[in-house]
């Protein structure tokens, strides 16, 4: 099972004021001396004394659904404790060093920063353990690619991020299968870097947990390079989109029967969905002629449409023309809460959402060079990126950094905003 999103602290160093640490000043603007916000802090407090009451009565009454509480609370409660027991540290030693002994105030000052140190990375502890954690996080993926409007060479560099997201998986040791790959032969033309014309592709990242480590390459993917085509040398600028939906493990009895309820964000009517079948297009030879093997869906109520050729067989086509339906419209219900939530909140934290059509990341061959606008991270060796080593290792760490940060930005507005209208309340 893939970790949890982590921070890379060489990552974090190197984005400097453009980057992490200055979403941190902000989210810390209101940030107590002891190194978390207050509103994080009270709300730790409360999640810790529910934890302690229903551990008490566990000792007496087990109950199923109390233990699995207490199981999702545990973290947030231990992580209060560290904290508070540093803070305890921290107090005592400003207190040595109005000390009338020499010795002590020094030693007391020796320690001081250390132990500032520890109290600004435990009530960051505290700060992610408050988070709550996507409703996806733990699922695989699927990564849809899809080149942008115009031309062919969004095409071309769609099969570049294609092969780049493979190499990657392959140098993490993650388990992948080629879903869907669709190219366009009606021109014959190659890219600058002889890629085919690619129409569309989907792949599947199999390991339980894809979707955090993914989840921040959604969006568009810009590139700028010279066309194989362009005859006096001029760069062009192209995108493509990359979507990061939820998937999930097959032959799982638990997840396939909750495809069954209506609650679910996978259920799909199959009522709603229209079921046509075609004969396959491109490569194939005589098969794809005599045989309706190709599957197309779509799920009336929202248009949404998957077309699957990939396979010689109709019967599994279909499944996996399903398995991408059942992800479109997950995400896109996920997707709806999220903006209603939004529309609700108001704070400004909210301008920094990201959205499939914001362009995230540049990749710019002239100056060797790729750019995520969001973290703010610039790394040069741009070979390296597109075969997913090291250099796209970094920014995948930076992104997962500055995502982190941003949850906990919400957070403390969320807590900030609760806690002015309860005092408006009292108020009145």
């Amino acid at each position: 099972m893939l970790a949890a999103p982590w921070v890379c602290r060489s990552c974090v160093r190197s984005l400097g004021r453009a980057g992490v640490p200055q979403l941190w000043r902000k989210a810390s603007t209101a940030a107590s001396p002891t190194g978390a916000p207050p509103a994080l802090i009270a709300r730790a407090r409360k999640i810790a004394a529910e934890h302690d009451q229903l551990v008490t009565s566990l000792e007496t009454d087990f109950d199923p659904q109390m233990a699995k509480r207490v199981g999702e609370i545990s973290r947030v409660a231990t992580a209060l404790k560290e904290f508070q027991k540093a803070n305890a540290s921290l107090s005592e030693l400003y207190s040595l060093t109005q000390s009338d002994d020499a010795e002590m105030r020094e030693m007391a000052l020796d320690d001081l920063e250390s132990t500032k140190a520890e109290m600004e990375e435990l009530g960051r502890n505290l700060s992610l353990a408050l988070t709550p954690k996507h409703p996806f996080a733990d699922m695989p993926c699927l990564l849809e690619i899809r080149p942008g409007p115009g031309g062919t060479e969004g095409r071309h560099f769609g099969a570049t991020l294609f092969h780049m997201y493979q190499a990657y998986c392959v140098s993490k040791g993650y388990r992948t299968r080629v879903v869907k790959y669709e190219t366009s032969d009606s021109d014959g033309q190659k890219g600058a870097e002889g890629e085919p014309p690619l129409t569309e592709a989907v792949i599947e990242v199999q390991e339980p947990g894809a979707y955090a480590a993914f989840r921040g390459e959604a969006g568009m993917h810009r590139v700028q390079r010279v066309p194989a085509t362009e005859k006096q040398g001029r760069t062009h600028t192209s995108a493509v989109a990359v979507w990061v939906l939820p998937s999930f493990p097959e032959n799982n009895p638990e997840i396939e029967a909750d495809f069954e309820d209506p609650e679910n964000d996978f259920y799909i009517d199959p009522t709603e969905v229209r079921t046509e079948t075609m004969r396959a297009r491109g490569a194939g030879g005589q098969h794809v002629n005599k045989t309706e093997s190709a599957i197309r869906l779509t799920h009336i109520p929202t248009g949404t449409t998957v077309s699957m050729q990939d396979s010689r067989s109709q019967s599994s086509n279909r499944v996996y023309a399903w398995r991408v339906l059942r992800s479109r419209i997950a995400a896109q219900r996920r997707e709806a809460r999220e903006e209603i939530a939004r529309n609700l909140k108001n704070s400004v934290l909210n301008q920094s959402q990201i959205t499939r059509g914001d362009k995230i990341r540049t990749y710019n061959y002239q100056q060797d060079r790729c750019t995520d606008h969001r973290s703010g991270l610039d790394v040069h060796n741009l070979p390296n990126v597109l075969e997913g080593g090291e250099m796209l290792s970094k920014i995948i760490d930076s992104i997962q950094a500055w995502l982190t940060e941003k949850d906990i930005q919400n957070l403390v507005a969320e807590e900030e905003a609760e806690a002015l209208e309860s005092s408006r309340k009292k108020g009145k």
